[in-house]
């Protein structure tokens, strides 16, 4: 059996036959070197540890002697390599070598024949000399293979396993020897250290009665300086709410005063601008009023076509003259409350104001659409009578029913205004009602019956939403 090497450079004994399998050693075939010595003895365990050290170094140093061509293929890339990093780098593959290529094996021997002839000679003579080193021995009859190497080999082994259990044991008894020394030595800084903390210790338990002393002195201390602090303390915060009572008292004072001048201030603004809103409103329905009538006045000269100075005293008599109109014919010319052109000659009258309840219109002619477009729908029908007319125009929407701001241009000739907040558009109706001053023509266009009274109340004209829906579907 071929002895088999462990390791990442370890390969098949068919590498190493490199073409020459078939040659044999310096002293023949039947030689120490030939084949059939080798193929009867073999290692039945692993080679030694040291001994195969101890072949890499051998193998390695004899290694530079031989060409490329004569090295396995495996070795080939460590030719170049110094003895150092051969047996670093190679020292699996070249144990490998040796163990299963015979014509590698047999060129290194060859090698070391010559560089160690004696020991060589001896080995192979099987007698090797007792005082050389048995691993030495071991390696070169690996090497050389002389009849009898196996027992040379395992006897290296167990010489070297001797030499290392008798260093190990020396090794240990030298181990125990210090560990002993470095016991003792311990042993006595134990001892001086537990003296010395002892005394440390009593020395410390001294300082502390005094510091224990001390602390108590001092507690006291501190629980007389507690109990003044606190007294100060106390005696500072009623000092403090007496301040703070004094504050208040004259902070309550102060805001009273000066809730008092504001008041008094507001009054007497209040009063100032009533005086002067009350005059510009006065003077503001007292114009209005002079130019209704005035203008009343004209549209009647005009309607009636009345001479500028025509008129006499006797002509102011009573009296039915052949030709004239009766209270009778005058009766059958009224004209329906939902005909269009009772608004036409409403809106003719001077000075005329139209206030639209806007979504009681806008509801009634068209609620299916959105309050958006319903809004939209009647400005522009507004503005366009406006246009037609002449009239003053207030279309009035209820501000609650508003989910944020409305963003709206009003048109030209139409005023638009929404409720306030809590204010309903009836309410506001009647507030424009309020305003006009007595004798102003005024409309107001809403189907609910409570506004219709109220602005009725008022001196304004109440007609019906469906008649401003007729008169706008004209436009």
């Amino acid at each position: 059996m071929v002895e088999r090497t462990s390791g990442p450079d370890a390969v098949d004994g068919a590498d190493g036959a490199d073409g020459v399998a078939g040659a044999v050693g310096p002293e023949g075939p039947d030689g120490p070197d030939g084949g059939t010595g080798e193929a009867a003895e073999a290692l039945d365990r692993p080679l030694p540890e040291g001994v195969r050290h101890r072949v890499v170094a051998l193998v390695a140093d004899a290694f530079g002697a031989l060409t490329v061509g004569e090295l396995p293929p495996q070795l080939r890339q460590y030719a170049r390599f110094t003895p150092t990093r051969r047996a670093k780098f190679a020292g699996n593959a070249m144990a490998a070598a040796i163990a299963t290529a015979p014509a590698f094996r047999q060129r290194i021997a060859a090698r070391l024949r010559e560089t160690q002839p004696e020991l060589a000679e001896t080995i192979e003579a099987g007698s090797p000399p007792a005082a050389a080193d048995p691993v030495d021995v071991a390696a070169l009859a690996y090497v050389l293979r002389p009849t009898g190497w196996v027992k040379l080999v395992e006897a290296a082994g167990e010489e070297a396993q001797r030499a290392n259990a008798e260093r190990a044991g020396a090794r240990a008894l030298d181990e125990m020897r210090r560990l002993r020394e470095e016991l003792d030595q311990v042993r006595t800084a134990a001892r001086g250290d537990a003296e010395r903390s002892r005394a440390e210790l009593e020395a410390a338990r001294k300082e502390a009665d005094v510091l224990q002393r001390k602390l108590r002195s001092a507690l006291s201390d501190v629980r007389r300086g507690e109990a003044a602090l606190r007294k100060s303390a106390n005696e500072l915060d009623a000092q403090r709410a007496a301040a703070a009572a004094e504050r208040a008292r004259t902070e309550g004072e102060a805001r009273r005063l000066k809730t008092r001048l504001a008041e008094t201030e507001a009054a007497l603004e209040a009063s100032r601008r009533a005086v002067r809103e009350g005059r510009s409103v006065e003077d503001m329905r007292l114009r209005l009023l002079l130019d209704t009538m005035l203008d009343a006045a004209q549209g009647l000269r005009r309607e009636l076509a009345l001479p500028p100075a025509s008129m006499r005293p006797a002509d102011t008599v009573e009296a039915v003259e052949p030709g004239k109109m009766t209270p009778k014919d005058i009766a059958t010319r009224a004209l329906s409350d939902m005909d269009p052109a009772l608004l036409d000659q409403l809106l003719a009258l001077p000075q005329a104001h139209l206030v639209v309840d806007g979504y009681n219109v806008t509801k009634t002619g068209y609620p299916t659409m959105p309050l958006e477009k319903q809004r939209l729908r009647l400005l522009g029908g507004l503005a366009v009578l406006a246009a037609q007319t002449g009239a003053e125009m207030t279309c009035v929407f209820d501000g609650a029913e508003l989910a944020a701001p409305v963003l709206l241009a009003p048109p030209r000739g139409v005023r638009v205004m929404f409720s306030k907040p809590g204010v309903t558009a009836d309410e506001l109706i009647r507030q424009l009602v309020r305003a006009e001053p007595p004798g102003r023509p005024v409309v107001v266009v809403s189907t609910d019956r409570e506004v219709a009274d109220g602005v009725a109340k008022a001196g304004a004209r109440p007609v019906a939403s469906a008649l401003l829906l007729k008169r706008l579907a004209r436009t």
